[in-house]
């Protein structure tokens, strides 16, 4: 499909100074598109340049189109000497493709210097002529939609969900070749980040095909990363989840939205697949890695570790007939297609049946050069025996698929860490593959899975179950088997039955390693990781049950390597699921010492930790109905019952000192003091500080619990940077260093975010990496939402009760009840910044005031500040278009640190760039937020003796359109009466 690209540039503002006899500039532009430059005309001695250029044609094909970005220099012009730069913008023309997205790029673009950041703006008018292409041959993807939401777009539905694409390229890094004879940091930096865009839109491109031809038109949870792989080379890959998607048309995609988010989300509809086929999944074939040196692989299903599980295989007796006809059609359909991943955490209604385990594997490899690098071999066998892991992990738990799922890696020097994680589960079939289940099957779905606790069922046979876990009939509807704790990688089902609120749990580690090269370093890295699993996963589970609450959603888990050191965090989100017995409380149990001074400090302890689960109870309103006591788990211990459960060696010298397990219930959990860092974890368990009152956090999109959500949100990012003393260095102080970083980062965050109380901190995104020897950096990326603490509540516990009444007695449909509230939203009003490291300062006008209200609906509004948020959704307002996504790639270098206000400074002044420059390219698309942003890398590294520093980030997020509730209802009303078309409600230009 030839296309003709023109481009027209306007004029220029703020632009520095580069003449310091006249304080002006001489500014002209060059364009430049594949191997075609044009040049603007030379404005003389002016700081806003007006150029009003002719139309610059490129005649280029739709291939070159998606590979390339519009390079748009701005130059100072000099006479005697070479003309200096002033800045350069990067466009990507790939939203101008899709049938329904933007038909021209136009507004204010900042110029970007990776030495002097932003300097000055310039006004580009872009626009795209396609031409009709029916070459079956072509090695374009024009009109594939992507998405980084996680979930399916608001204003669309999903007719196929196709399954799993991926794709990476590999290329070597300019920052290891020499360019020039004499190679400046600006030319190094410039050639890196054109070389990422080229290859983004190449690997974006090639995923769109893989797309088209499994008859898709979408990409949905597009992720895309970066692996600075030093002198190997330099890697982009990307994952996501192939779709048809339609799009909602009429009334349906205007109609004003709840404040709820998780109620907007059971709105997302998922149609009934047409008769007509679609071909089944197909994923590149898995190549044999040829010329690479392999070390030890390390994989672990988590359920082998942790107690999970979900709901499919349970024999029970009404619903046993059912699932094996489930299990015989899943099993046929699984026969014509791949397994299924999905790197979707939300789903629509319906599609999923069950929820199991956390599956995941790593694997240690050691790095090569790149030889050809159209040939990725290596890298795409690395991953193939990843995912393979992955596939055998959640068949041994009865699954068929793997949803939320994400790869991720870790590098230092020549040894690169490999991790995949997912939920195994099982889906519906009737969503991935049309023809696979009959209409009578997909009512029996729906019929016999309970609402509310379904997912959480036992998907194995409970006479033949892959690892020894404790089982309890369902506390809602008492049909089918389920675990004691459920461990996911997905967010809460909108339908989930939840007592309480949720909070953030967060587990730390550090361990020391001997610095060594090549084999060995690998070598002593594999022998460490199972280790490091083991103790993350049993720092989970210890808070989990310290919260009083029994299940984990939004689980990840990064493993983080550095010259001398490992790094484990992990985050989720805890939640108490009613279906799910109650926890029972921790019991301190070890070895006594002769003196009594030791049973003394124990049995404080101990009681200090039933205080602790007493009071989270109380904070986070977890009050369950009383079930009948096979159901509960073990009481909370009393101190008093310490003399029984630790026998002191001076009582019988000839038995050996063990725990009496036969004392109590047998389900309580378990934590075995035998040396000291097992007393320093119990510390640590006691120290972690509740958010201060009228704080709430979460790292998934929804906090359970809280329904009554306002208009309100402001998005941060804080990025802190530690270098650690080499004296001494323990792991016991490494942990206790890393902990407070971690403790302090949240602490300043609810300080700066005081203001805005009550409020809660979604979506909040933990990133730590070690760029050099003892120097650790967190990345923190969040949204605060504000909820009005005088509305009335909505009440658990009185449903819950009801719930399991009607099932104890009948077989009636269950009760539901919905997670959050649907209210009308608030009146918008302007609140504070808050001034985190980096904010996303709120509007100086209202938000709701970005179009005039007194203006017909046709008019024309204007677009205020744009907004950022890493959720999928604007509280109290519609999404009503996606302009496609934005992915960019920023690197800032200094070499005067200390003068630009030292790390912190130039920090701040490098993401608030990003803020700006994301800010305008949604703005000249017409948009006016951005949802699901996120900074996927953020690589510092410094050098204090030469006074030098560079930061490379790599952000991402779907550009669209959103019209706030009150705007709706304000059309809504003059709709009878207003003479112009539909379709100009909700559009928004610049």
């Amino acid at each position: 499909m030839p296309g003709k690209l023109k481009v027209k540039i306007v004029a220029g503002r703020h632009l520095p100074v580069m003449d310091r006899a006249s304080d002006l500039t001489d500014a002209f532009v060059e364009v430049k598109f594949g191997n075609t430059t044009f040049k603007t005309d030379v404005y003389l001695k002016s700081l806003n340049p007006q150029w009003n250029s002719e139309w610059f044609k490129f005649e280029v094909d739709d291939e070159d189109l998606q590979d390339e970005p519009l390079q748009i220099t701005v130059l100072d012009h000099d006479t005697y000497s070479a003309n200096d730069a002033i800045g350069k913008v990067y466009i990507d023309i790939d939203p101008l493709l899709y049938s329904e997205a933007a038909t021209v790029i136009s507004g204010w673009f900042p110029i970007y210097d990776t030495i002097h950041g932003i300097r000055g703006e310039i006004n580009v008018i872009v626009k795209v002529d396609l031409f009709n292409d029916l070459n079956r041959f072509r090695q374009s993807s024009c009109g594939v939609k992507f998405f980084c939401t996680t979930s399916i777009p608001k204003c669309y539905r999903a007719v196929v969900i196709h399954g799993f694409v991926e794709e990476l390229v590999v290329n070597e890094d300019p920052e290891y070749q020499w360019i020039d004879r004499i190679r400046t940091p600006r030319a190094s930096n410039e050639a890196r980040q054109r070389l990422i865009s080229l290859m983004s839109g190449e690997l974006q491109r090639k995923i769109g095909l893989k797309v088209l031809e499994m008859r898709g038109n979408a990409v949905v949870g597009y992720l895309q990363c970066f692996d600075l792989e030093g002198e190997s080379g330099l890697v982009v890959r990307a994952i996501g989840t192939a779709c048809t998607l339609d799009k909602l048309s009429g009334p349906a995609a205007l109609l004003p939205a709840c404040t709820s988010p998780s109620k907007d989300m059971t709105e997302s509809p998922l149609v009934h697949p047409p008769s007509h086929g679609c071909r089944s999944t197909h994923n590149s074939p898995i190549h044999t890695a040829t010329g690479s040196r392999l070390t030890q692989n390390f994989s672990v299903s988590v359920p082998t570790l942790i107690y999970t599980g979900m709901g499919s295989g349970s024999a029970g007796k009404e619903g046993g007939p059912f699932k094996a006809l489930l299990r015989q059609q899943t099993q046929s359909a699984l026969e014509q297609r791949e397994f299924p991943f999905l790197t979707l955490t939300a789903f629509p209604p319906g599609l999923l049946v069950h929820v199991g385990g956390v599956v995941s594997a790593r694997s240690v490899k050691l790095l090569d050069r790149i030889h050809n690098p159209d040939e990725p071999e290596t890298r795409d066998a690395w991953w193939a025996e990843i995912r393979q892991e992955i596939k055998s992990h959640a068949k041994a738990l009865g699954c068929h698929a793997v949803v939320g799922y994400s790869e991720s890696t870790s590098i230092c020097e020549e040894v690169c860490i490999l991790s995949a994680s997912g939920t195994a589960a099982v889906l519906n079939p009737r969503f991935l593959q049309e023809g696979t289940v009959e209409g009578c099957l997909e009512q029996r779905i729906e019929e016999n899975v309970p609402a509310g606790c379904g997912f959480c069922h036992i998907p194995y046979d409970e006479l033949n179950m892959p690892f020894p876990a404790h089982l309890t009939s369902c506390c809602n509807c008492r049909k089918q088997k389920v675990p004691d704790v459920l461990f996911t990688t997905v967010d809460l089902p909108t339908d989930a039955l939840v007592v309480g609120k949720g909070c953030l749990i967060q587990a730390r580690l550090c361990r020391l390693k001997k610095k060594a090269q090549a084999e060995a370093n690998a070598t002593a890295i594999s022998n460490l990781l199972p280790f490091m699993e083991y103790e993350v996963h049993t720092q989970l589970m210890n808070k989990l049950k310290l919260k009083g609450m029994n299940a984990l959603f939004g689980l990840r888990i990064q493993i983080t390597v550095g010259e001398n050191m490992l790094m484990g965090l992990a985050s989720a989100t805890g939640v108490y699921l009613a279906a799910l017995p109650t926890p029972g409380g921790i019991q301190i149990a070890g070895k006594t010492p002769n003196d009594g001074s030791y049973e003394q400090h124990i049995s404080h302890m101990q009681k200090k930790i039933n205080d602790t689960i007493a009071k989270n109870k109380e904070l986070y309103e977890i009050n369950p109905p009383e079930v009948s006591e096979e159901m509960i788990g073990s009481p909370i211990p009393e101190p008093r019952q310490r003399s029984r459960l630790l026998r002191s060696q001076s009582e019988s010298s000839d038995e050996v000192t063990e725990l009496d397990l036969s004392h109590g219930k047998k389900d309580a959990f378990v934590l075995e003091i035998d040396d000291t860092d097992a007393m320093e974890d119990v510390h640590s368990l006691l120290t972690d500080v509740p958010p201060p009152s009228g704080f709430y956090s979460c790292n998934t999109e929804i906090m359970p619990g809280i329904n009554n959500w306002t208009s309100e949100i402001q998005m941060f990012t804080s990025v802190r940077v530690v270098r650690l003393s080499s004296l001494n260095l323990t792991n016991q102080a490494l942990n206790k260093n890393f902990n407070g970083l971690c403790e302090n980062l949240l602490k300043s965050l609810y300080f700066k975010l005081r203001s805005m109380t009550p409020c809660c901190l979604c979506h909040v995104n933990f990133t730590v990496s070690l760029p050099e020897d003892e120097l650790i950096q967190v990345t923190v990326t969040a949204v605060a939402i504000t909820f009005d603490k005088h509305q009335a509540l909505q009440t658990t516990k009185p449903h819950i009760e009801k719930s399991l009444q009607r099932a104890s007695t009948d077989n009636e449909e269950l009760l539901q009840f919905p997670l959050e509230l649907c209210s009308d939203s608030l009146p918008p009003h302007p609140f504070p910044a808050a001034k985190a490291v980096t904010v996303e300062k709120a509007s100086p006008m209202g938000d709701g005031n970005f179009r005039n209200r007194s203006a017909p609906p046709c008019a024309s509004p204007t677009v205020g500040v744009v907004k950022m948020t890493p959720l999928s959704f604007i509280p109290g307002a519609r999404i009503t278009k996606y302009l496609g996504i934005i992915n960019m790639f920023f690197i800032r270098e200094t070499t005067s640190l200390r003068e630009e206000g030292g790390v912190s400074g130039f920090l701040h002044a490098f993401i608030a760039e990003v803020f700006a420059m994301v800010r305008a390219h949604v703005a000249a698309l017409g948009g006016n937020a951005v949802v699901s942003y996120i900074m996927k890398q953020c690589v510092f590294m410094e050098s204090p003796s030469k006074n030098q520093a560079q930061c490379l980030i790599n952000v991402s997020g779907d550009a669209v359109v959103f019209v706030r509730d009150s705007d709706l209802e304000v059309i809504s009303s003059q709709q009878p009466t207003a003479n112009c078309q539909p379709s100009c409600t909700g559009e928004v230009t610049t």
